[in-house]
């Protein structure tokens, strides 16, 4: 394996065992030759090479074999076939738990698992002082590990993981149960880690940590990858998979079959809606309902009602794509329902460049009820607000319509990057957006004496 690659995986498969019996795993080893259990394989044919320095993202909902793949490269379990091979030491932040004794001490562990990743003892009490800075969890340090709450637990392994110079460091959703502080303090320590060069496997359902952190990200479902590539357009298309399959399970919601339609019948959408096509469609007996499509455009839902038209005005009614801070805008959304809708919901999702969320509203959320609607129902809703004094660049608005409430609903259509917007530079020199309506005062004092100065001080 060449010095540039961290990681590589070749068609590495990996099966286990279930018995619907305890008794059946008995009869298995007492009658050798006879199988007893039904295979079920965690991993099919994974073909993976991870450079040195990348920060990988791995996403996937439970169950789909993230666990398993990270297991198998960090040498916790062996795949059944194929072959894995890892160049460098690796420091895994596996599910909570993983690699403590619950009966030994936090300071008995931490010198249990340095050594465990190939550490001298001198080595680790080098590097136990830090290690117990970092994870700031006080006396509980000299308490049995099984002792901690939850947040403990990952602050000592956290701790552990990055503070032993891993080469290749694997964080399996591990930080979801820490506390604010504690994450952006891990979060500082992974970009500090990446800034070194080192390797990172970043497990997480947090699309936008996978965005901001990763190079490189892969979907894996029932044990196989789904897609690989760029961190915004993997997480988009996994977004909008798990929104269907929400849909799929809500049975009240079945999607009627529909009519085959004839490709004439689609229209590419300008920016204004064709009304008079639109009602002729709606009219018309031999039309199951009207198609639109947008240009480089993807979009998911059950399709029960389908986003027609957005766009953004300034304050004359024209139309825009290019906005200033504070500048003053009309988002417009129309749609049209072909069922019924008992609780409709109309709104946006705003992310930046790497699909990191920013905002997000709906009618819902801001108090205002929309009626139930027919079908061949137009419903036009504008916002209107003032841009916020964000950095410049390119941002996106993605309107969605919905049936239900914020909590439990049917997405109904979803415009994935449907409205590209470029914002002007503000007076922004770091970060991303700049707090409105600063009011700044000093006080000044001229003090003569220094030994009454040196009393007001103490």
């Amino acid at each position: 394996m060449g010095e540039e690659i961290a990681i590589s995986l070749k068609n590495v498969s990996k099966c286990f065992k279930r018995y619907a019996r305890p008794v059946d795993r008995l009869k298995e080893l007492l009658l050798p030759g006879k199988s007893y259990s039904q295979e079920f394989w965690a991993l099919q044919d994974i073909n993976l090479d991870i450079c040195k320095g990348e920060t990988f993202g791995i996403i996937g909902q439970n169950g789909s074999g993230k666990s398993t793949l990270l297991q198998i490269i960090a040498g916790t379990l062996t795949p059944t076939r194929g072959q894995v091979l890892v160049n460098g030491r690796v420091s895994a932040l596996l599910e909570l738990g993983s690699g403590f004794n619950p009966e030994f001490t936090g300071r008995q562990n931490v010198f249990f698992n340095g050594r465990i990743l190939g550490l001298s003892q001198e080595e680790i009490e080098n590097k136990f002082d830090d290690i117990a800075a970092f994870a700031d969890i006080g006396d509980f340090i000299d308490q049995p590990v099984k002792t901690y709450s939850s947040g403990m637990f990952v602050r000592l392994a956290f701790a552990v993981a990055v503070n032993v110079e891993p080469d290749i460091l694997i964080v399996d959703e591990a930080l979801a149960v820490g506390d604010g502080i504690f994450v952006h303090k891990c979060m500082a320590k992974i970009r500090d880690f990446q800034d070194l060069g080192g390797t990172i496997l970043f497990v997480s359902h947090d699309s936008g940590s996978v965005s901001r952190l990763c190079s490189e990200v892969i979907w894996i479902n029932e044990g196989k990858f789904v897609e690989k590539g760029n961190p915004a357009d993997v997480c988009k298309h996994y977004q909008a998979w798990i929104y269907q399959e929400i849909n799929n399970n809500r049975q009240q919601f079945l999607i009627k079959e529909e009519l085959p339609i004839d490709k004439s019948d689609h229209q590419e959408l300008s920016d204004e809606v064709n009304l008079e096509y639109l009602m002729k469609k709606i009219n018309n007996p031999h039309t199951k309902k009207p198609y639109y499509q947008f240009q480089n455009i993807e979009r998911f839902g059950t399709g029960r009602a389908e986003i027609i038209n957005i766009e953004l005005l300034d304050c004359k009614s024209q139309t825009i794509n290019f906005i200033y801070p504070g500048e003053e805008i009309y988002l417009k959304i129309a749609i049209i329902a072909h069922d019924e809708i008992e609780k409709l919901i109309i709104g946006c999702s705003m992310y930046d460049k790497l699909r990191t969320p920013l905002t997000a509203w709906n009618t819902y959320q801001l108090g205002t009820k929309l009626s139930k609607i027919n079908q061949g129902s137009l419903v036009t809703t504008t916002f209107n607000f003032k841009w916020p004094e964000i950095n410049g660049g390119s941002y996106v608005i993605e309107p969605a319509v919905a049936n239900g409430t914020q909590d439990n609903h049917e997405m109904l259509d979803w415009l994935q990057c449907g409205y590209v917007i470029n914002s002007s530079v503000t007076e922004i020199t770091f970060g991303i957006f700049k707090i409105p309506n600063i009011n700044t005062s000093v006080n000044y004092r001229q003090i003569a004496d220094l030994e009454v100065f040196n009393s007001i001080s103490s």
